[in-house]
């Protein structure tokens, strides 16, 4: 029997404080089961605020495995259409950060495309979520403008360049927008404002070639929020996803009224739980055929193995990051 490791915590808290490496053996799978090799897992907001306590599922302790997306190879199918060496990424169950995963064929997918595992273990979350974000909520067109603010972010990153596809605008809102500027103009972005920069509406709108967006992408909340909805044009919306800030967005009630401002929420776990398995599989291929083609790609900014897992943590919950932290489980 192979040797195992994985990670997990007994009691809610900062993951840095909370988590540990545990040893053990790998479970051979049972019938319709696979036994996966994971190769790399990122480490997402969702992760730590699942280790918090603060996730919109709280796991039952005393102990818990960790890791809501990740990427491996099956190593032993017990289960019809996976064989050894396919591909796969999570997309039901927690325990990506493991050595080897051993979980029901239903919460994994194989893909079909050839792509770097690193880009594959991130494919669950942000290019989802940034799909949805476009696909939605909005009749956009080919000319049309949207607005999103934490640009930099992980689906920020995906929203540039999959709007980019589709021939769509974006206005970026970002904190220090200058030092921020090349690298998303490099993914497509139109225009990349300052978050704090005083009248940002106003110099935005006044854009020569800019109109007023019918989609906002919101995962700060706060007054950042506010910012987006006053640039939307009257029937736009605004689609909330997270709240970076911790702040409640209090809208004026003459935008409800005199706009028609339409105020949605998105949570990916949710739509996975209800879209069909036809649908889920063919937005995943579609996003790992962008990746292949070189059309999509997620910035990582450091890859540990679980032997730095603390560090790792650390890393991921600080501001001002170029790109995921990521965790190499092969080792």
């Amino acid at each position: 029997m192979r040797e195992n490791r994985h990670a997990s915590f007994s009691a809610f808290g900062a993951p840095e404080e909370v988590l540990c490496v545990c040893t053990g053996e790998m479970l051979p799978p049972a019938p319709g089961e696979i036994c996966v090799r994971m190769l790399a897992a990122p480490i997402n907001p969702a992760d730590i605020n699942y280790v918090q306590g603060v996730y919109g599922e709280v796991p039952q302790l005393p102990t818990h495995r960790v890791g809501l997306e990740g990427c491996g190879v099956v190593h032993a199918s017990a289960a019809a259409g996976y064989e050894p060496g396919d591909m796969v990424i999570l997309l039901d169950t927690v325990g990506a950060w493991s050595r080897f995963l051993t979980a029901p064929a239903t919460a994994f997918l194989r893909l079909e495309e050839h792509i770097d595992p690193m880009q594959a273990a991130m494919l669950k979350v942000n290019p989802l979520t940034a799909l949805r974000v476009l696909e939605d909520y909005a009749p956009l067109q080919a000319g049309d403008w949207l607005v999103l603010n934490a640009a930099n972010s992980g689906v920020g990153q995906c929203l540039i360049q999959l709007a980019r596809t589709r021939g769509l605008h974006t206005i970026c809102v970002v904190r220090h927008a200058a030092a921020r500027r090349a690298a998303l103009q490099a993914l497509g972005a139109d225009i990349v404002v300052d978050e704090d920069e005083p009248d940002m509406v106003r110099q935005v709108l006044s854009t020569p070639g800019v109109k007023r967006p019918l989609l906002a992408s919101n995962c700060v909340g706060g007054e950042s929020a506010l910012r987006l909805m006053d640039m939307l044009a009257p029937g736009g919306t605004l689609v909330t996803f997270g709240s970076m800030s911790r702040k409640s967005i209090k809208v004026p009630n003459s935008w409800l009224i005199f706009k028609n401002i339409s105020l949605r929420g998105l949570w990916c776990t949710r739509w996975l739980q209800q879209m069909p398995p036809a649908t889920v599989a063919a937005a995943y291929h579609f996003l790992a055929r962008l990746v292949a083609e070189g059309k999509l790609q997620q910035s990582i900014a450091a890859v540990h193995g679980l032997d730095n897992l603390q560090e790792a943590c650390r890393q991921a919950q600080q501001e001002g990051r170029s790109g995921k932290i990521l965790l190499r489980l092969g080792e």
